[in-house]
């Protein structure tokens, strides 16, 4: 009879530029013992954010390579993939990251993002935060959600891995309607990181 050996554990490389709800959630679910990974790093592209103290009271490696200090998007994408692959991280988790990526042949299709909306709807430059739940809001949906896709080259887009819904009821407010999609963000990220994982 073969051994069965256990599955070595994914090291990610988590990617934010604020708050860090998406990190604090991930690292939960590794601690819970609900997905088979670590953190490997936390890269901000923003100084003096609150995902850094998240960071630091979960005892992670963490980091900001500050987007501003960048003039071109190439250079700034090679400095975070430099320190990526520093940190031999297997997947590139991108958790609330505000900035455009150019994403090294190496590393296609292993970044992932969120959105908090169903893509291809209100997705793309500049839509990101309450500015999503307001369009979704205005445009008079009935169901919203979020996605979980393989980031390519362009904001908001590349395959999609899976969705997850949630009712838009009446008097949602973007803030209400926030709410209820991160509800679902919270099942659906380590979902997806360990549908992918468990293909490797």
């Amino acid at each position: 009879m073969t051994q069965q050996h256990p599955r070595a554990k994914a090291r990610l490389a988590v990617l934010i530029s604020g708050s860090g709800t998406t990190l604090h959630n991930l690292a939960q679910h590794i601690l819970d013992g609900q997905l088979s990974a670590d953190i490997a790093c936390v890269i901000s592209s923003k100084p003096d954010v609150y995902g850094l103290v998240r960071a630091e009271t979960l005892h992670l490696p963490h980091e900001v390579i500050n987007r501003r200090q960048f003039t071109d998007t190439a250079v700034f994408s090679a400095a975070v993939f430099q320190r990526v692959q520093q940190h031999h991280a297997d997947l590139v988790i991108m958790a609330g990251f505000l900035s455009l990526l150019h994403i090294p042949p190496l590393f296609e299709n292993r970044v992932l993002n969120i959105h908090p909306a169903l893509l291809p709807k209100y997705g793309g430059r500049g839509m990101h935060g309450l500015k999503v739940h307001q369009a979704v809001i205005s445009a008079g949906e009935t169901i919203s959600g979020c996605t979980v896709h393989y980031a390519d080259n362009q904001y908001d887009h590349g395959p999609v891995i899976l969705q997850r819904t949630c009712p838009v009821v009446p008097g949602d407010t973007p803030e209400t309607l926030a709410a209820r999609v991160f509800e679902q963000e919270c099942i659906a990220y380590p979902q997806a990181i360990e549908q992918i994982l468990t293909r490797r």
